[in-house]
């Protein structure tokens, strides 16, 4: 059981990162802080909108992952 909770938490730590950075790769959509740093200039050098789709794919099955995860841990943690 230590094992397995051990396990989950260190896939966690992973996937937190993970989504932390996939959501700092998208596109700043404007109106917030991206327009401080820059973001409110428009550029063509973005990226197409395939990518930015798969970028989405991948950035909400991460989330579902991590949010799998905290469930797991939760019910672990009842359960012991």
């Amino acid at each position: 059981m230590d094992a397995l909770r051990i396990v989950l938490q260190v896939l966690l730590v992973i996937t937190s990162v993970l989504v932390v950075l996939l959501v700092l790769l998208h596109k700043g959509r404007g109106g917030g802080l991206s327009d401080m740093f820059g973001g409110g200039i428009s550029s063509t050098a973005g990226s197409s909108g395939v990518a930015e789709r798969n970028l989405n794919r991948l950035t909400v099955g991460l989330a579902l992952v991590w949010t799998l995860m905290i469930i797991l841990l939760g019910l672990l943690q009842r359960v012991s």
